[in-house]
């Protein structure tokens, strides 16, 4: 497996160009922020933010805990990374990654510098020293339930600024702040949220249509009370059990809200 890195101060907007840099150079796994990610999913390991100091999160980055890095290591002997891509704020912190992963001597340090202007890196510096802002170089919706930090929205804007070549759909972030800040908040519209419900519960074979929703928000998630109809020969209790599991499971997924309870009604028989 080739090894590789990209380093850049914080906050200069390395992790917003890892994608791009990575294509460019053939890399197909990244490691940044304490996970392994690759085409645009989180692989294995957990991220530094959910720590709630920022010494801990360092010591997360860099992998000093056995027990954090044994499923990464575990997978990138497995084969299926042909170039790994190193993040890291130093020369230092890539190369003690690559030991800490057992993954040999990383054969080129691509720097910052090298792919994004002054202006640009100033422009990443007062986003995250002025407003807490984070990049992690995957899709919103793959950011997981375990992660316990603070959500913002997908860095579009930023996008256009810094790299119009860069297809949307593609290079999309999620802008997180780390446990350890106090700013910054994560909102999903209820229309969102009963959308989601509704597209989980109508993957029923039993369940031929949702008549009415109803999202409550509490301080320790959503609740959902929803009415359907059911078509006839199916176990009811069963298909809302199993609708009820859905919804909360992937709901709990895609979004990080959780979902408290899931109440399903059934108004009529098809």
């Amino acid at each position: 497996m080739k090894v590789i890195a990209f380093v850049g101060p914080s906050g200069s907007g390395k992790s917003y160009r890892s994608i791009s840099v990575a294509r460019e150079n053939g890399a197909d796994g990244i490691i940044d922020d304490g996970l392994l990610i690759s085409h645009g999913k989180v692989i294995a390991g957990t991220s530094a933010k959910r720590e709630p100091t920022r010494i801990a999160s360092v010591k997360h980055a860099l992998f000093m805990s056995s027990e954090h890095s044994r499923d990464i290591k575990d997978y990138l002997k497995s084969g299926k990374i042909n170039c790994l891509m190193i993040l890291g704020t130093s020369d230092s912190m890539v190369k003690k990654i690559a030991k800490a992963l057992e993954v040999g001597e990383i054969e080129r340090i691509i720097h910052i510098e090298e792919v994004a202007s002054e202006n640009e890196m100033e422009l990443a510096h007062r986003m995250r020293t002025e407003e807490g802002k984070h990049v992690i170089p995957v899709p919103t919706f793959e950011i997981k339930k375990n992660f316990s930090g603070y959500f913002l929205h997908p860095l579009r804007s930023f996008q256009r600024n810094l790299d119009r070549e860069t297809d949307a759909g593609v290079a999309d972030r999620s802008i997180v702040r780390p446990t350890f800040s106090y700013l910054g908040d994560y909102a999903i519209s209820d229309t969102v949220l009963m959308q989601m419900a509704e597209h989980e519960a109508l993957k029923s074979e039993a369940i031929y249509r949702v008549m009415n929703m109803n999202v409550r928000k509490t301080g320790h998630g959503v609740h959902i009370d929803m009415t359907v109809g059911v078509k006839f020969g199916y176990n009811i209790e069963n298909a809302c059990r199993m609708a009820q599991n859905a919804i909360k499971a992937n709901i709990e997924k895609y979004t990080s809200v959780n979902v408290r309870r899931v109440h399903i009604f059934v108004k009529s028989i098809k």
